[in-house]
């Protein structure tokens, strides 16, 4: 049986200004760039009182708590509480999977140090993710596997830890909402919820044959996280990681026209970070958020790796079609390139908090 831990920080960036800037402390804070499509990146739990939450829009946010104090972001110093707290990580395992600047996954079934319990372990990291970032906080999930885990961790935010047992579990999923279930977006729990499926009970009781007809491959993983089934490894591969430019757009783009010439920018823009790092990338991937921010990302594997714009926005260009638009309005266009090479051809590992 494994021991996973997931680990995630509290309100991470506005955490980090709240730091720097002792004068916030107790006060209703966002981080969002300034502009009429901007979004909230991180609110305080001060903030999140009013209904302020990430990705929220700006002005929503602002409409709802008046008072609130906007601050730009600024990644360097994120990326510098990242390091500290990914290298707290790594004396503890190596088998480290991060998902973004503040929250990872931790396989510690054999850990590189302190004693042989996951709990005691976990203890450990918020203890000197504390002492060495001057401060910030982090709250952790124990469990068997990545699904229970990552639902711990946000179980007692903030600066908590949950543990969820084996035989916790199965009463644990069964009285939680669908839409608790990590992987199950809005639009999914919301077909759930007519189809009268409104709990991890209620999920459990339909067969896979059911589930499958219904919603394709995505019912089977419905059918096995309901169960608290999730055989995937922690998995600290540098394949998932990638080197990209995103924008989003002060007025939505209606036209596939319109959203194939914002291609060469955002292509040249993610050569030009290849470039600077002297890499090359065997994937390219296009990612689209439309007005009602559902998300998708198409990508392709090469048989050569790229690294010219021209050669990235060729790709990009045969990812973007009219299928998968479907007509909709975007407001949100991302060129990226993963599975990522140095010079001489070999893969590389590339910390996230370097990657733009």
């Amino acid at each position: 049986m494994r021991k996973v831990v997931h680990v995630d920080a509290d309100a991470f960036f506005a955490s980090v200004e709240l730091r720097d800037d002792p004068s916030l402390r107790g006060k209703a804070v966002a981080v969002a760039y300034h502009g009429p499509r901007s979004v909230v990146t991180t609110a305080t739990y001060e903030a999140r009182q009013y209904g302020v939450r990430s990705a929220l829009p700006l002005r929503t946010a602002l409409a709802r708590c008046p008072h609130l104090i906007v601050i730009e972001p600024r990644m360097d110093a994120y990326r510098e509480a990242s390091r500290i707290i990914q290298g707290v990580f790594h004396e503890f395992t190596d088998l480290v999977e991060p998902l973004s600047l503040d929250e990872a996954y931790l396989d510690v079934t054999t850990s590189k140090r302190g004693p042989p319990s996951a709990t005691l372990i976990a203890q450990e990291i918020r203890r000197l993710v504390r002492e060495r970032t001057g401060g910030l906080t982090v709250s952790a999930g124990v469990s068997y596997n990545k699904l229970l885990a990552k639902l711990g961790s946000g179980m007692n935010k903030p600066d908590g830890l949950t543990v969820i047992l084996p035989e916790q579990a199965d009463a644990l999923l069964a009285r939680l909402s669908v839409g608790d279930f990590y992987g199950i977006g809005p639009v999914t729990a919301g077909k759930l919820e007519r189809m009268g499926i409104k709990t991890g009970a209620d999920l459990r009781a339909r067969s896979l044959p059911e589930l499958t007809s219904a919603f394709g491959s995505h019912g089977a993983h419905m059918y096995a996280i309901a169960r608290g089934i999730d055989e995937r490894p922690v998995d600290p591969s540098d394949d998932r990681k990638s080197v990209g430019t995103e924008d989003t757009y002060d007025t939505d783009l209606r036209t596939l026209p319109e959203m194939l010439a914002k291609l060469p920018g955002l292509s040249e823009r993610t050569s030009r970070h290849l470039t600077r790092h002297g890499l090359a990338g065997r994937v390219v991937a296009v990612k689209v958020k439309f007005a009602n921010f559902e998300l998708l990302t198409r990508q392709q594997r090469l048989p050569a790796p790229v690294q010219a714009p021209e050669e990235i926005e060729r790709v990009a260009r045969r990812l973007l079609t009219a299928d998968l638009i479907g007509g909709r309005a975007v407001r949100l266009l991302g060129v990226s390139v993963s599975a990522l090479l140095d010079p001489q051809g070999r893969d590389v590992a590339v910390p996230l908090f370097r990657l733009v």
